[in-house]
């Protein structure tokens, strides 16, 4: 087996649900998820199954509110799976969701194309499932280092630089 083909086999399938017609205004939404799976797999790779979804303000919020006591919206949620992994079966990875107005408010506010806001987020999103944090400085320098790695290879620029070049 080529190295190339291990990172294919150790790639997650993607179920993408896209629950709100905000969403219409970026077609490309689901291409977008899967090349930023994709190319996180790449650096991190983890064979098994993961959900996404797309969705808006009011259903993160809810899920915020529910799972971490915080009742406002916030770009991207992340849910790791506790079930352990059974034999013969894929290993169930979690769930990422997505808000679109936060994504297109931040995208705005941070002068950053809307389609490479959603990249980010959606790698940050995967690198949580495979229980990356931030909660330390420590942690968030080796995350940071891993997303800003993963959209080098997309060729989207440092997420945590103020603006994107040529998108001023």
């Amino acid at each position: 087996m080529t190295a190339a083909s291990k990172r294919r086999a150790s790639a997650p399938d993607i179920d993408i649900d896209v629950q709100s017609a905000l969403w219409d205004a970026l077609p490309a939404a689901e291409d977008t998820v899967r090349q930023a799976i994709a190319a996180a797999a790449a650096c991190e790779p983890s064979a098994g199954e993961m959900s996404v979804v797309l969705t808006d303000d009011a259903a993160v919020q809810a899920l915020n509110r529910q799972w971490r006591g915080i009742d406002k919206p916030t770009n991207v949620l992340s849910f790791p799976t506790s079930t352990p992994k059974l034999a013969g079966l894929p290993a169930l990875l979690g769930d990422i969701i997505v808000a679109y107005e936060t994504l297109a408010r931040e995208s705005a506010q941070e002068n950053k194309l809307l389609a490479h806001h959603l990249t980010h987020l959606v790698v940050h999103g995967y690198l949580h499932l495979l229980g990356y944090d931030h909660q330390t400085d420590s942690e968030a320098d080796v995350m940071e280092g891993l997303e800003r790695q993963i959209l080098a290879r997309l060729q989207i620029a440092d997420p945590y630089r103020a603006t994107e070049p040529g998108n001023a």
